[in-house]
């Protein structure tokens, strides 16, 4: 085998990679060593601004096989047929803190799917919890503010967490899940995934059905107490990329399956409570879930950067049979996620490889842009309408059009016959074990205890004294308790 020659990015040979030129023996460095010139250079822009949300992640490739015959709801070419897969990456993050953060924290994780379909990709991102802690985009920006690092303290503060949430009573339903015993995942493999927002199917005769993604853990559900989630973080703060990781590199292949719940899209306007609340789920009771397919992991990333921080994830990246939902939570992300990666990666992040379409053809007028890479041929015209046989409009919409009706203003979401904010977080408490109950109790407790406010204390205790009386008397008492200590 020929020995690999070391070159500079133009392809010259590197003839010494150890010492830089100078003027004479010990002398100073010279202008003229473009060698190292260009790996410094290079150096220093070698990070790219993190994500501002998600931005501590990691991810695998596998593939997406069709279980179940779900051709009566969506027209979606790579759901068409039992036995059909599509090659997919699936990216896992968690929400809050920062790249260098640790994996076993208390925080939502991210459950983002890019699927590599004949009809272009589609990306379905969503969580591992079926609600979110608010249901209006224009709340998000502060949201996440109060969240992160303090400006001042430079560390997440329980007055900001809390407070925002005080004043956010939609967020009691979220909180709970957060607070409860799956708050912490043991592992990106052992916990769920969520499409959370209410999407749109439409079949082959224009039908419109909404529709929830459910993909449920074959490996089963396994989660960290608060204890043990301190000694995991000590003891490997990337715990979930290892365990990712060595997983898939023994062939210990994690798989989801795959579930929908199915509304006719009819029945969405005289649901008891609002469908599109991102804050709520669905109950099974009123729409089962239905398997459609099973996802697996079966191949890790070469490269970390290349495949997973470049790994750029938009919920407007819709395939024909699929479509959004009138859920503002998500009409805001279609916006948002992509000019993010604009931000981030450049104009023309779809043509990294992880992100280009690996079974479609990309063809349309796009052109130019920091890193183009796609130019077409040099009779290829830049505009359309053309006289010269460029890409034209199919006229066939990817989805069925959603109904309007009103006036515009900043209007509050259409109030349903049972829409609360607090009623489903109850209903969820009251699912829960006794010693289930502890454990969420002592874990906002824990929390609570450090906020300095005691009107923020009291409205959020008056949260969870609304979803249930017994919820809001004991996360009261353990307070008081630690306050007293």
């Amino acid at each position: 085998m020929s020995k690999r020659v070391l070159t500079t990015e133009s392809g010259a040979p590197v003839a010494d990679n150890q010492n830089s030129a100078t003027a004479g023996v010990g002398g100073p460095l010279l202008l003229q060593d473009q060698h190292l010139l260009e790996k410094l250079a290079r150096f220093n822009r070698e990070r790219i601004p993190e994500r501002v949300v998600h931005a501590r992640g990691s991810g695998a490739y596998g593939y997406f096989e069709v279980t179940d015959d779900v051709t009566a709801f969506t027209k979606a070419g790579f759901l068409s047929e039992v036995g059909k897969r599509t090659d997919l990456f699936l990216r896992f993050s968690t929400v809050a803190d920062s790249l260098g953060g640790s994996d076993a924290v208390r925080d939502p994780r991210g459950f983002a799917v890019k699927f590599y379909t004949e009809e272009g990709n589609y990306d379905l991102v969503g969580n591992n919890t079926p609600v979110f802690f608010i249901k209006d985009p224009v709340k998000f920006p502060d949201f996440i503010h109060s969240q992160k690092r303090d400006p001042f303290t430079g560390r997440q503060e329980p007055d900001n967490v809390f407070d925002f949430w005080a004043h956010s009573p939609e967020a009691t339903h979220q909180i709970t899940w957060l607070f409860g015993d799956r708050g912490i995942p043991a592992s990106y493999r052992h916990m769920d995934g969520f499409g959370s927002h209410t999407y749109q199917w439409t079949n082959e005769a224009g039908e419109a059905f909404f529709v929830k993604y459910h993909f449920k853990t074959n490996q089963g559900i396994r989660c960290l107490s608060a204890e043990q989630a301190a000694e995991t973080v000590g003891a490997d703060a990337t715990s979930h990329q290892t365990d990712l990781l060595q997983a898939i590199e023994r062939g210990v292949n994690p798989s989801w399956t795959l579930y929908v719940q199915i509304m006719p899209a009819a029945e969405a306007a005289d649901y008891r409570f609002n469908p599109f609340d991102l804050t709520k789920v669905w109950p099974h009771a009123d729409y089962p879930v239905q398997r459609v397919g099973r996802l697996v992991l079966d191949r890790n990333p070469d490269n970390i950067f290349a495949e997973v921080e470049q790994a750029a994830f938009s919920p407007n990246n819709f395939v024909p049979g699929i479509g959004p939902s009138p859920d503002k939570m998500l009409q805001g992300r279609l916006f948002a996620y992509a000019d993010a990666h604009r931000y981030r990666l450049g104009v023309n992040h779809t043509q990294l490889p992880v992100n280009a379409p690996k079974h479609a053809v990309v063809d349309n007028y796009g052109r130019d842009g920091l890193m183009a890479t796609r130019y077409g041929s040099r009779h290829d015209k830049n505009y359309e309408p053309n006289s010269y046989a460029g890409p034209a409009q199919t006229d066939v919409p990817l989805s069925a059009p959603l109904p309007v009706n009103g006036h515009t203003g900043t209007h509050e979401a259409p109030l349903h016959v049972k829409d609360d904010h607090f009623f489903q977080a109850g209903e969820l408490y009251r699912l829960m074990s006794e010693d289930e109950k502890k454990r969420l109790v002592a874990n906002l407790a824990g929390g609570l205890s450090q906020v300095s406010r005691e009107d923020v204390i009291d409205k959020m205790v008056s949260h969870f004294a609304a979803a249930d009386p017994d919820y809001g008397k004991r996360v009261a008492e353990a307070v008081r308790a630690l306050r007293e200590d």
